[in-house]
C-alpha cells in the first residue's frame, strides 16, 4: 500500500500544555501558521488537576481542564491549526525536519517546537489516581494552599521531596513524610532543614498501602516495611514527590539531554543543539514545573523559531 504523501509545515509544535498553545498563539500572531499536534493528553498535566489559583488573570481561580480550553481557543482564533495525533518518531538529520504522526503520516516541518511536558511518577494504587485532584496531588507549590492549617501527607526522599515537604510546612499543621528506606537520597542541606522543622513528622521504612476516602483524602494505610505493621493516619491532603518523567524518549540520540531525559536549552533560549528545533516547557524545565513558567517559555520558542525562519529567509 503506498504511503501518504508528505505534508509541509512551516512550524511544527508537538504538545499542547500550556508551553505548546502559547508558542502556537505567538507562531499563529506572527503569521508562522503553526500545526500544533495535542498528543496523547490534549491539555497536558493540568487536565488532571482540579482548581488552579496561581495563574496570573484569574482572580476566582480557575478548573485545569477549563484553562486548557480557553488556551487551545485562543491559538485556534490566531489561525493556528490543531490537531489530534501523537508523535511516534522524529528524523531531524536534514532540513526540512520530519516527524512522523500516529506511527503513519510523517511531516515536514521548517521549525519544530518541542513542547510534550513531563509526567508524574505515581505509587500505582488504585485510591491515589481515583482521588488524583481530592486530596491527591504530585505538585505541592500548586495545591499546598487548599490544605492551609490541616495535616497532609508527602511521599518521597529527594531534594524535590525535601523541598515541597519545607513548602508545605509553612502552610499545614502537620506534614507526615514517608520513606521507603532508613535514609533520604537528599542533600545533604536539604535532609538537615527537614529534620530541623518541628512540624514534619518523618516515617522511615515506610510504604502507601492505601490512601482512604471515599470523594476526598480523609486518611492514609502505611506499612512499616520491616516490622510489617500498619496504621491509618488522618490526613486531608496526599502529595507524591517520587519524581517526574520528561516525555522524551522519541527525541533520544537526536537532542542533548540530561540523565533523566530533560532536553537541555542553550541557556536563556529555548534552543536546542539542532539549529530549528526548540523546546519549551516542563519536557525541558526540572526545576519550577508551573503553567506560567511553562508558558512563558513557549512565548520564547515562538520568538526563536520566529528570528529562525526569518534570518534563514523562509518566513
Amino acid at each position: 500500500m503506498a504511503s501518504e504523501a508528505t505534508e509541509k509545515v512551516h512550524v511544527l509544535i508537538i504538545g499542547s500544555g500550556p508551553a505548546g498553545y502559547t508558542a502556537a498563539i505567538y507562531a499563529a500572531r506572527a503569521n508562522m501558521k503553526p500545526v500544533l499536534y495535542q498528543g496523547i493528553q490534549p491539555g497536558g498535566q493540568l487536565t488532571i488537576t482540579t482548581e488552579v489559583e496561581n495563574y496570573p488573570g484569574y482572580p476566582e481561580g480557575i478548573q485545569g481542564p477549563e484553562m486548557m480550553v480557553h488556551f487551545e481557543k485562543q491559538a485556534a482564533r490566531m489561525g493556528a491549526d490543531i490537531r489530534f495525533g501523537l508523535a511516534t518518531q522524529v528524523d531531524f538529520s536534514k532540513q526540512p525536519y520530519r516527524v512522523q504522526i500516529d506511527e503513519e503520516k510523517w511531516i515536514e516541518a521548517d521549525a519544530v517546537i518541542i513542547s510534550t511536558g513531563a509526567s508524574a511518577k505515581w505509587l500505582g494504587l488504585e485510591s491515589e489516581q481515583r482521588l488524583n485532584g481530592y486530596g491527591v496531588s504530585a505538585c505541592a507549590v500548586c495545591d499546598g494552599f487548599f490544605f492551609r492549617g490541616k495535616e497532609v501527607a508527602i511521599v518521597g526522599a529527594g531534594d524535590t521531596a525535601a523541598e515541597e515537604a519545607l513548602y508545605l510546612s509553612k502552610l499545614c499543621s502537620t506534614v507526615h513524610m514517608l520513606i521507603r528506606r532508613d535514609q533520604m537520597r537528599a542533600s545533604k542541606v536539604m535532609q538537615d532543614r527537614v529534620l530541623k522543622t518541628p512540624n514534619i513528622k518523618i516515617y522511615w521504612n515506610t510504604d502507601t498501602e492505601e490512601i482512604l476516602g471515599d470523594k476526598k483524602v480523609e486518611a492514609m494505610r502505611v506499612r512499616n516495611n520491616q516490622t510489617g505493621e500498619t496504621q491509618d493516619i488522618p490526613v486531608s491532603g496526599f502529595f507524591v514527590a517520587i519524581g517526574h518523567q520528561p516525555n522524551s524518549d522519541i527525541f533520544k540520540g537526536w537532542l542533548d539531554m540530561d540523565e533523566t531525559g530533560y532536553i537541555q536549552t542553550i541557556p536563556g533560549t529555548s534552543k536546542t543543539n539542532i539549529e530549528g528545533v526548540f523546546a519549551a516547557g516542563d519536557v525541558q524545565d526540572k526545576h519550577y514545573r508551573q503553567a506560567v513558567t511553562a508558558a512563558g517559555s513557549g512565548c520564547m520558542a515562538a520568538l526563536d523559531a520566529e528570528r529562525y525562519l526569518t534570518a534563514k529567509g523562509l518566513v
